[in-house]
């Protein structure tokens, strides 16, 4: 008998706010409670959000060894990573922090590329609000805008203009 699939978790949206003005232990120390891993696959043009990606162990990503050179995964599929982190205000929650990290996977061969040390870097970009779409090829950009504006209307409604415009170009 065939087990139903898990359903797919949501975005991480902050619970506690240590830096809420009590000015204790944990004062500017960034949570990772808000920061949600998705997977874009540039072939297929979907977007899922994956939390294994956290710690580098995502669907597309297991049983892979990665390695920082491309020119040794010569049959791989495009994927970004991206690093979504949203925040809490008393208006809401929106995307505040958006960064991709480009990924190749070639699953035959059981190899990969990725730059471990980009994609830690472009966590903490969002981490700290930033949006760093640029470099992404224009499908893929509209499938991650897509994927987030359908996810969350009024997140996306009360997020950056610059956000809209890089992804959507509202």
């Amino acid at each position: 008998m065939e087990e139903p699939r898990k359903k797919q978790p949501g975005f991480t949206i902050l619970k506690n706010d240590s830096t809420s003005g009590h000015g204790g232990y944990g004062v500017g120390v960034l949570s990772l409670e808000n920061v949600s891993p998705v997977i874009v696959d540039v072939a297929e043009g979907t977007a899922v959000v994956d939390i294994a990606a956290m710690h580098a162990r995502s669907e597309v990503e297991k049983g892979i060894k990665f390695s920082p050179n491309k020119e040794e995964v010569v049959n791989g599929k495009a994927y970004w990573l991206v690093w979504v982190t949203i925040e809490q205000l008393q208006t809401g929650a929106y995307y505040a922090g958006v960064t991709a990290c480009e990924m190749i996977i070639d699953r035959e061969a059981r190899r990969g590329y990725k730059l471990l040390p980009e994609h830690v870097n472009r966590m903490d970009k969002s981490l700290k609000r930033h949006i760093i779409v640029d470099h992404m090829d224009e499908p893929s950009k509209i499938v991650l805008g897509q994927f987030l504006k359908q996810h969350n209307l009024g997140m996306w409604n009360a997020s950056s203009e610059k956000l809209k415009k890089e992804l959507l170009g509202e």
